[in-house]
């Protein structure tokens, strides 16, 4: 049986009328063939962005094709697909240099990069006896140095008026210490750092922030094992929005509650807050990490 939930996040996807914010920017996406990236992907599109969606396994290649196609049909936005590794010294140069191909005006080879989402990354719990030098260098090498080496890329391609928008993916793992996250927990402090630093290197071009998820429903949550669930569950149980609503939610989350404590997050509740953070109405919030984890992470 269908959920109220499922059914009227299915109807919010048939597009926006009127009026678009996001209408004639250009906004680059990575990792944008499945979970929170096809989530950020359709909010875009239905705010009027052209788009760029990255993907980097030759598995993911239908999934991110298909989406475009959707995209373009649902809200008649143009979008194009590049694939390359984020984490490769030549992936994020490949994104821009292929986006500038496509996209520069014909006449005048005016290219402008309005909007990047940092959405790629990588995920292994290790504790501490597990951790191993290849899997250090694998997390860091995609999750810090790829938006790095994307941001270095688009640099000279970003606005001169503070119109730009910046969002990074971060996680409450940055800041809540659960098990097994030395390393990932690691990625997402150092991109919240980097956050902070790019929102002052680029103040006169764009606003730089990152959002901090908790649990989101994708295939990554649903492969964690019962065991890190476990460790989850006071986390979750203490969370105001993962409260379970069986009238509304998913059947599966509602199935699973006394099990996680709750819910996670929907892939379309964390591109919501990344949606807000793309449009002109956020150009005074700068440098943050915002709440993307229903409550799970206060800030002082």
């Amino acid at each position: 049986m269908e959920s109220l939930r499922t059914r009227t996040a299915a109807t919010n996807l048939g597009g926006v009328q009127g009026y678009r914010p996001l209408e004639g920017k250009l906004a680059i996406i990575t990792g944008a063939s499945r979970g929170i990236g096809v989530g950020i992907a359709h909010n875009l599109a239905s705010k009027g962005a052209t788009l760029v969606l990255n993907y980097t396994s030759d598995s993911s290649a239908k999934a991110c094709n298909d989406l475009s196609t959707l995209l373009t049909q649902t809200h008649g936005v143009t979008c194009i697909v590049i694939q390359a590794d984020i984490g490769s010294p030549h992936g994020p140069a490949h994104i821009i240099n292929t986006a500038k191909n496509h996209y520069s005006h014909p006449k005048t080879g005016k290219f402008q990069i309005d909007i990047i989402i940092n959405n790629a990354g990588v995920s292994k719990n290790l504790t501490i006896e597990e951790c191993t030098i290849e899997d250090y260098e694998w997390q860091y090498r995609i999750n810090v140095l790829g938006p790095l080496l994307l941001m270095q890329a688009a640099l000279s391609y970003l606005p001169h008026d503070r119109s730009g928008r910046i969002v990074n993916l971060s996680s409450v793992s940055s800041s809540q210490g659960f098990i097994g996250q030395s390393v990932y927990g690691g990625t997402k402090a150092a991109l919240e750092a980097m956050t902070r630093t790019w929102a002052r290197e680029l103040a006169e071009r764009a606003t730089v922030n990152a959002v901090n998820p908790g649990p989101v429903k994708t295939d990554m949550w649903a492969q964690t094992t019962a065991e890190f669930k476990k460790s989850l569950r006071p986390f979750i149980q203490q969370t105001p929005g993962s409260a379970i609503r069986p009238e509304v939610d998913d059947m599966d989350l509602v199935a699973d509650a006394e099990n996680s404590g709750g819910r996670p997050a929907y892939v379309d509740e964390i591109a919501g807050v990344v949606g807000m953070l793309c449009t002109p109405d956020s150009l005074w919030c700068t440098g943050q990490v915002v709440c993307a984890n229903g409550g799970m992470r206060m800030a002082m």
